[in-house]
């Protein structure tokens, strides 16, 4: 098997980003609906199934439910049903091995758990953290009734009372969704935000998509002290891809140098313009969670080469993304540690590295370097 593989095999992963599951049984439909970021399949005939991640679904998680590998589609959603949503989610949480989550707890709440309830389907003494998303907390202070001369304030106060929830430990922002990084990086005067914000509250929308509220949000991240997560790259068919490239944010990221780490969330397939970044900004971070499981296990190897290739070592991070199914727990935990350690592992093998440097980037990128950015470094 290899060294580095039988230690990343033991190690017990932090998942830095990832949100709640389903606690509902899912009927077929439901369940390609989340196994697919392109939402409803119009032809019946076709299935998110036949996908990469459709077929790491049945190669490697079917034998989870006490299949063979490779089951049918139909096979392997009768057993789960059989199994049923609390059986399904207990096995795949505890077969990821994974002993600290940081929840997004700002889209869809009220059809996922909540993130004491997954470490608790977790087991193993598995703890998990908050974070909060910016344009949810924006969006409330909307609904509830302000004035747009009082929006700028009224958010950067609902921001920190949220952060200061037990248990938060960092904030997210979803600005490639919402406008794309081709921001401008300066922060926005009060007068420039009072006038977005009466555009904005004047549409009625509740969905928060100015510019300028935007970059807002990106500051009041800045003065809010805690780690930023940022989506880039690969999401669904919302996102406008070649507008999330994380190197827009070049010069953003020279103007808030310093004040707080910049985690970089999913990447592709800008993973290597998130390892430059990483590389000359010495407050940037980058994981590769919801690509993993997407690309599979066959795969994570490449795309994980890739953003390694001039990345300082204390700078990946191991998350998952997984969302609603709690497969998608499983398959990046294995994908993140197959692919590692098989790069890795080969590096040793041809004498461009130490086994003890290999082993300590292991344990660095699956857990230490997340207990160093994070609030519940602490704890732990």
């Amino acid at each position: 098997m290899g060294a580095v593989r039988e230690a990343l095999d033991a190690l017990e992963l932090i998942d830095h980003h990832c949100h709640g599951v389903v606690t509902a049984d899912l009927t077929p439909p439901d369940f390609e609906g989340l196994l697919t970021e392109a939402g409803p399949w119009p032809d019946p005939s076709l299935s998110p199934f036949d996908t990469p991640v459709g077929t790491a679904v049945r190669r490697y998680c079917a034998p989870v439910l006490d299949l063979p590998a490779h089951a049918p589609p139909a096979a392997y959603l009768r057993r789960r049903a059989e199994l049923g949503a609390a059986e399904v989610n207990r096995r795949f949480l505890a077969t990821a091995r994974t002993g600290v989550f940081c929840v997004d707890t700002g889209f869809a709440a009220d059809r996922l758990t909540r993130p004491d309830a997954l470490a608790g389907a977790a087991g193993g003494g598995a703890v998990a953290y908050e974070v909060v998303r910016l344009e949810s907390v924006a969006e409330r202070v909307a609904a509830e009734g302000v004035e747009p001369d009082a929006y700028g304030e009224a958010v950067r106060e609902a921001a920190l009372t949220a952060v200061r929830r037990p248990g938060v430990v960092a904030v997210k922002s979803v600005a490639a969704y919402r406008t794309g990084f081709a921001l401008d990086p300066d922060r926005p005067g009060a007068a420039e935000v009072t006038a977005a914000a009466r555009r904005w509250l004047a549409g009625g929308s509740g969905r928060l998509a100015d510019p300028v509220l935007v970059r807002h949000l990106l500051w009041t991240a800045v003065d809010l002290g805690l780690p930023l997560q940022l989506h880039t790259g690969f999401g669904d068919s919302d996102l406008r891809l070649h507008h999330a490239d994380p190197a827009r944010l070049t010069d953003w990221l020279h103007r808030m140098a310093g004040a707080v780490p910049v985690l970089l969330l999913h990447c592709w397939p800008y993973q290597r313009q998130a390892g430059y970044l990483a590389a000359v900004f010495e407050h940037v971070y980058l994981d590769l969670g919801l690509t993993l499981h997407h690309v599979g296990p066959v795969r994570a190897r490449a795309v994980l080469e890739e953003a390694l290739e001039i990345v300082p070592y204390r700078k990946l991070l191991h998350s998952s993304d997984a969302f609603g199914l709690a497969e998608f727990y499983h398959l990046g935990a294995l994908a993140f540690r197959r692919g590692l350690a098989e790069l890795l592992q080969d590096r040793v093998d041809a004498d461009e590295m130490a086994l003890s440097d290999a082993l300590r980037l292991a344990g660095w990128a699956g857990r230490d370097n997340a207990r160093r950015i994070y609030r519940f470094s602490h704890d732990n």
